[in-house]
């Protein structure tokens, strides 16, 4: 009984560190797939307000061209 005592903590020491190091790489990609969704979500920003942009633009294009419709309609 006495020499199974060291047996077991000797034995235990690399298991804690195998367990330490599995923890570690967990948290690891879970930081990159956290840090990796917040490059996401700021990219879906600058679309959303990009294509906002864009479509306010051709929106006041197509009241300049209807307007321009209208103006040389009056005009015959």
């Amino acid at each position: 009984m006495v020499g199974i005592i060291p047996a077991v903590m000797a034995l235990s020491i690399p298991i804690v560190a195998i367990l330490t190091s599995h923890q570690r790489s967990l948290e690891k990609m879970k930081h990159d797939r956290l840090k990796d969704e917040l490059e996401l979500e700021r990219l879906k920003q600058i679309n959303y307000v990009t294509e906002t942009d864009k479509l306010r633009l051709e929106l006041e294009q197509m009241r300049l061209e209807d307007s321009k419709k209208h103006d040389s309609l009056l005009l015959k």
